[in-house]
């Protein structure tokens, strides 16, 4: 029998969460309840799922969706989101797709990694994912003298320029700070 346990695929046979299990729960719901979304569902599911303290009162739900399926999520991302948001009220839904981040090579090997696994890289898609219906058109890193960073990233949005404006400051404070609390959570 089909069940909500076959949208969840762990590595290593690992048991999921609670919380995986009711987010799996919720996109086979989706998927027998949505006509428009079930045909794109049907061969989609995740890796694990997190919720994470934003600002404040705030939570947001991250899903990590294996790699390969990134391209099938982002098709039908706005719809999926705006669902999972009705199911989960009151929680912003994020879909990060899971990258794998590799060490650098000892001194003397012949093996070099590929740029899309370096650490840089692999939080610069992170950011990506984490905007996603908006566009990156800019970045600009401040250093204070403390050796502090600031980064500052400009979005071009498919909505309107008005969306732009409250993005950006909607970023800098809580979005900034679900993008380094994805970057910890992230699965091995």
């Amino acid at each position: 029998m089909y069940t909500s346990r076959k949208k969840i695929h762990k590595d290593k046979d690992a048991e999921p969460t609670e919380f995986e299990e009711s987010v799996g729960q919720a996109l086979f719901d989706l998927e027998n309840t949505n006509q428009e979304l079930k045909s794109d569902l049907k061969d989609l599911y995740i890796n694990s799922a997190v919720q994470v303290d934003v600002s404040g009162n705030r939570k947001a739900v991250v899903i990590h969706v294996p790699y390969r399926l990134r391209k099938g999520f982002r098709k039908i991302h706005v719809r999926l989101v705006r669902e999972l948001e009705k199911k989960f009220s009151g929680k912003d839904v994020i879909l990060v797709a899971t990258r794998r981040i590799l060490r650098p090579p000892k001194k003397g090997s012949a093996a070099q990694r590929p740029r899309s696994r370096t650490l840089t890289a692999v939080h610069e898609a992170m950011l990506e994912d984490v905007v996603l219906p908006a566009e990156i058109v800019g970045k600009r890193v401040r250093y204070q003298i403390d050796g502090s960073k600031i980064m500052k990233v400009e979005l071009l949005s498919p909505f309107n320029s008005c969306y732009l404006c409250y993005m950006v400051e909607h970023l800098s404070m809580e979005f900034l700070d679900l993008y380094l609390c994805i970057s910890f959570f992230m699965p091995t």
